[in-house]
């Protein structure tokens, strides 16, 4: 079902209930500080939260196949982005279609999410061990290799299988990437106590010689160390009765505050795709921060507010909305050259579905991801269509356009090779 798209001004502290590729493509570009996303694993499990905990009845299946990928923004990141394309194929061709489906899932939207982001802006995705090595090299590919910053890994404890014949798998992978060279980094806001810190500060000391005082290293013992990239001081929600709500998949509050704190300031916007029950709006929200979450479950409000709600005085503002956001920031065009005659130039006078060479006169202004499947109203989603392909495609995508075209090519072989 197709829900109503209005022209909103976005609006601090919202929850979208809708997917969410369709929400990150009618947010402006250059719009959020952070963006953290804790997406489904590809873990091929079925997750439910329990009978009477606060999420009771959300469930959700991490098992994927082609029916899971928008197919109306394929046209968009084969165009855009072949090499990524040949990459994802090259998954599926190793490691089955549910990998490449789950790939194509998550391209489509870490695009979106690169563009939303301000150029001084950071993305953390959170994973496991199950796609964690493709999807670092689908982030290499969208926000470029330069621009990875680290990898976390939050390490926890818990009990094994009785019949274990392995090591306990106790770690997830958190991948930072910048958007830019110019980042967010606090450094001082997530400085941590040093375990013994007499005999560490006295090591650097001793090695630097360059004159430091008593004084000096009774300041720095005060201050702390920056964290390292293995962060085993965190608690899983399951050790805390107070913060969990039986959501699939909840994490830590500290986590999420370490990452807010790291990678964004005071009045920034904050942003999370994969909200869940918002423990990311939470930590932001308590940090003076902007927030926006997105969640398809309708139970993801339920829960934020009443996570909210046990903060005094932090359920002001918020608003839970299904309806999708329109960009208002298309760019003006020069004076000297329309939207139809930059795109004409960039077709090199082609038509975008069939190949074939018009006159610009006999080209039409069409929306290459349809209004109807989510597509807005803005340059990077204009295409020239001939007269023909554009009556063929009416309001349905581009792959329904070319199969059709393919089609008709077969065919017409056909009638040559039996001489009709």
């Amino acid at each position: 079902m197709t829900r109503k798209r209005i022209v909103q001004k976005i609006q601090q502290n919202t929850l979208y209930t809708h997917d969410n590729l369709y929400v990150l493509s009618g947010l402006n570009s250059g719009f959020v500080d952070l963006i953290y996303l804790d997406p489904p694993f590809n873990s091929k499990r079925m997750y439910s939260a329990p009978i009477g905990s606060k999420a009771a009845g959300v469930s959700f299946k991490d098992m994927w196949t082609w029916e899971d990928v928008n197919v109306q923004y394929l046209d968009t990141l084969a165009t855009k982005f072949p090499e990524l394309t040949k990459y994802i194929a090259t998954v599926g061709g190793v490691h089955g279609k549910a990998m490449m489906a789950y790939l194509t899932y998550m391209a489509q939207r870490i695009i979106e999410m690169h563009r939303v982001l301000k150029d001084t802006g950071s993305l953390y995705l959170h994973c496991d061990p199950t796609a964690s090595h493709y999807l670092k090299i689908l982030l290499d590919f969208v926000f470029g290799k330069n621009n990875f910053r680290n990898e976390i890994i939050w390490c926890y404890t818990g009990p094994g299988s009785p019949n274990m014949q392995q090591f306990n798998r106790k770690h997830d992978t958190i991948f930072w990437y910048a958007k830019s060279g110019h980042w967010t980094f606090n450094k001082d806001a997530v400085r941590l106590p040093y375990k013994d810190p007499n005999q560490s500060l006295r090591k650097a000391f001793d090695a630097t010689g360059d004159g430091w005082t008593e004084e000096d290293l009774a300041k720095l013992r005060g201050r702390g160390k920056v964290p390292e990239t293995w962060w085993q001081d965190i608690a899983i929600v399951a050790r805390s009765k107070y913060e969990r709500t039986g959501y699939p998949t909840q994490k830590p509050l500290a986590l999420l505050k370490r990452i807010v704190l790291a990678s964004s300031n005071e009045g920034d916007i904050v942003m999370d795709p994969f909200c869940g029950c918002a423990t990311t709006c939470v930590a932001a929200q308590q940090l003076g921060r902007k927030w926006i979450g997105i969640d398809i479950e309708q139970k993801a409000v339920g829960i934020l507010v009443e996570r909210l709600s046990d903060d005094a005085g932090l359920f002001k503002d918020f608003i839970a909305t299904e309806l999708l956001p329109v960009r208002t920031d298309v760019k003006i065009e020069p004076k000297s050259l329309s939207v139809k005659e930059r795109l004409y130039k960039e077709q090199n006078g082609k038509c975008n579905a069939c190949g074939r060479e018009f006159e610009i006169r006999d080209f039409d202004i069409d929306h290459i991801i349809p209004s109807t499947k989510g597509g807005g109203d803005y340059y990077e989603n204009y295409q020239l269509l001939c007269s023909s392909c554009n009556k063929i495609k009416g309001d349905r995508t581009m792959e329904y356009v070319r199969m059709k075209l393919a089609a008709a090519e077969s065919l017409m072989k056909t009638k040559i090779i039996f001489g009709e």
